[in-house]
């Protein structure tokens, strides 16, 4: 399936290695591969299932993609939130639409508001939304700021959104896709299925094994630092886990007037992109909305806030790569992502 119109999600730096599948051992009778490989949220995606019989999920996993779309898809103008954005006040929204939305208030307060959908009209503003923009000044910046706070948002009893200024933009591009990811997850399980292994844009939901191999699922993390093509920086293992990245060195904006590199990351305290000695930030999480949510706030978010906070909250693992001091490449792991480091 090719999405009609893309969310403009965040750089992944995470791939999955389809090759371990190609293995040189045949696979038992108890094992067929099944595999769908397509494009979808402006991305690409590779979701393998493992079935005792031959299974064509194509169908519902298109299904999964278009509902997302149309309910949270920002290049979509007739999706809830596009109508929401534009001033609709009569969208009613859906169970996913909502459940989006408390997963973002829960990250936005547990990152006291790194995380914050509402930056949309700031995205927009720099140029990496749907709508046309550009490098804009500090107090152009300063008169969008009032319209950026997820507080800011209500959900009233018949659920309709409510803005406390029309102008405010809500931006799902940071969660959705990890959300979408989770949906394609629910419907496998709905379907019996015990391991497999789904993939969209580099982030990952992983259920069960690789039984065709014996073993947990094996996924790459890119280098940061190249920027055309690939280089993996190290691969892990796998098991019941989501998994997502973000990072700043393949999206970014270059002003045609002073040549000055913006990457897209939107600190939403300031308004302006982030610049920052953050490359990438991938995260464990316990589900792939949630882990990528994070992922995005720690790219915000300073390298020792990151930390600090990954210290408290054991229900995330992390693996940062960062400049140091001295300009040089050097990585930060939770106890917990290391062990799952293949060597």
């Amino acid at each position: 399936m090719k999405a009609l119109l893309k969310f403009n999600s965040v750089v992944a730096v995470l791939i999955i290695l389809v090759v371990s599948l190609a293995s040189s051992c045949e696979p038992g009778k108890e094992d067929t591969k099944n595999l769908a490989l397509g494009e979808a949220l402006g991305t690409t995606y590779s979701i393998i299932y493992l079935t005792v019989d031959s299974l064509d999920l194509q169908e519902n996993i298109d299904s999964v993609f278009r509902v997302v779309n149309r309910s949270m898809s920002t290049y979509i103008p007739e999706s809830d939130i596009s109508r929401i954005n534009r001033g609709d006040t009569s969208v009613t929204v859906d169970a996913m639409f909502r459940e989006v939305l408390d997963l973002s208030r829960e990250v936005y307060g547990k990152t006291d508001g790194y995380f914050d959908p509402t930056v949309g009209i700031l995205v927009n503003a720099w140029g990496f939304g749907p709508s046309e923009g550009g490098i804009t000044d500090s107090l152009q910046i300063a008169e969008l700021m009032t319209y950026v706070g997820l507080d800011k948002i209500t959900l009233t009893p018949d659920n309709r959104i409510r803005k406390a200024y029309p102008e405010m933009q809500i931006d799902f591009n940071a969660i959705a896709k990890g959300y979408a990811i989770d949906r394609l997850a629910v419907m496998l399980d709905s379907h019996g299925i015990e391991n497999y292994l789904v993939e969209v844009g580099g982030e990952i939901v992983a259920r069960g094994t690789n039984t065709l191999k014996g073993q947990p699922w094996v996924v790459g993390i890119d280098d940061p630092q190249v920027e055309v093509g690939r280089r993996l920086k190290l691969t892990l293992f796998l098991e019941n886990e989501a998994l997502a990245s973000s990072g700043n060195y393949r999206k970014f904006r270059i002003d045609p007037g002073t040549g000055e590199k913006y990457v897209h990351t939107i600190d939403p305290k300031t308004g302006f992109t982030k610049s920052s000695n953050v490359l990438s930030a991938s995260v464990i999480g316990p589900s792939c909305a949630i882990a990528d949510a994070f992922a995005t706030a720690f790219m915000a978010m300073d390298l020792e806030s990151s930390i600090q906070y990954l210290e408290k909250d054991k229900t995330l693992e992390a693996y940062i790569i960062y400049l140091n001091e001295e300009g040089e490449v050097s990585e930060f792991f939770t106890p917990g992502f290391r062990a799952k480091v293949r060597e």
